[in-house]
């Protein structure tokens, strides 16, 4: 039995906090809200993310941060990519030196550029530090459906670690060294899930979709080649993997978002109506930033972005997109 934390009582911190209690694992969940933790812990349901689901009775939650890590082998960050250095910078001091870090969320924070391991590695010096990514719905996992995802480190132990923790029932873990790739990735395939959404908005076919999903994993890997990612991780889980899920997924609130984007409907409308928090929002903002300073061209997230934040509409993007010079697929 293993001491774990995990931050963040959303849907996917749940799920993954419920998954490792039911492993047997001592399992603490942080809440942000009081009220959430208490009914967490006392009735096993998490009521704002999960209605209806009966979670693990092993599952324990608190709303103390300092509670929730201290005396924690590994601790699981699964709060909204915006918030990681917040909350880890809050958690740091009673975080023990060799206690395992593996955090879940997917993105780049605006105001630094600096991807979840370098949040993690400025907060955190010296802890082992693990990205946990790849294609997966929070609820499926719930369901026991089968699901695979990828474990990045540059400590061979502390990924194997990990893939020991989380590998179990309807989880199966895979291995890899690329952190860098394994995070851009995971953060940038959510714009390109808001443009294949806006697709489906727009009522386009398959064509389009597949064309869009296919040249947006081509600027993807090109952005995560120039920062020093290995070009295989974005034909893995945590790539095409990732992408085809978030683009194509029911679940998805980046390809959903996308959706109501193409069907004229303005961002600020969408949040205030939903108030969800959509990864690929932020993302859009920083992926562009990170590219502009590498030297690298990403047209749809570019493209995206305007629809995002400069009132352009989707078809009028889209046809931009159309509108540029050929070029090869590949090149060097």
């Amino acid at each position: 039995m293993t001491a774990i934390g995990v931050l963040g009582a959303g849907t996917w911190g749940t799920v993954l906090a419920n998954h490792l209690a039911g492993q047997g694992h001592d399992v603490q969940l942080w809440a942000r809200d009081e009220e959430l933790a208490r009914v967490i812990g006392e009735r096993h349901q998490n009521p704002i993310y999960l209605s209806g689901r009966v979670l693990s009775d092993r599952l324990r939650a608190t709303s103390d941060l300092g509670a929730g890590v201290r005396g924690r082998e590994v601790v699981v960050c699964a709060v909204p990519s915006q918030g990681v250095g917040t909350v880890l910078g809050a958690a740091a001091a009673n975080l023990g030196t060799g206690t395992i870090l593996v955090c879940a969320s997917k993105g780049i924070e605006v105001e630094t550029l600096r991807r979840m391991s370098e949040i993690a590695a400025e907060t955190l010096p010296g802890r082992p530090y693990v990205v946990l990514s790849g294609p997966s719905f929070a609820t499926e996992v719930l369901e026991g459906q089968p699901t695979a995802v990828v474990a990045a480190s540059v400590s061979g132990a502390a990924a194997a670690r990990v893939q020991d923790l989380f590998t179990a029932g309807p989880l199966r873990v895979y291995t890899s060294a690329d952190v860098i790739g394994t995070e851009l990735a995971g953060a940038c395939k959510n714009v390109i899930a808001i443009a294949a959404g806006m697709c489906e908005g727009l009522a386009l076919g398959h064509n389009p979709r597949a064309a869009l999903v296919t040249r947006g994993l081509a600027e993807m890997s090109r952005l995560g080649m120039a920062l020093g990612a290995d070009p295989l991780t974005f034909s893995g889980l945590a790539g095409v993997g990732d992408l085809v899920l978030t683009s194509w997924g029911s679940l998805s609130r980046n390809r959903t978002l996308g959706s109501a984007l193409g069907r004229g409907e303005t961002l600020a409308g969408y949040l205030e109506r939903n108030r969800v928090v959509v990864e690929g929002v932020p993302t859009a903002r920083a992926a562009l930033r990170l590219a502009a300073q590498a030297g690298v061209e990403m047209p749809i997230s570019a493209k995206v972005a305007e629809c995002l934040f400069e009132g352009k509409s989707p078809r009028r993007a889209i046809a931009e997109l159309m509108e540029r010079p050929p070029k090869p697929e590949h090149w060097t």
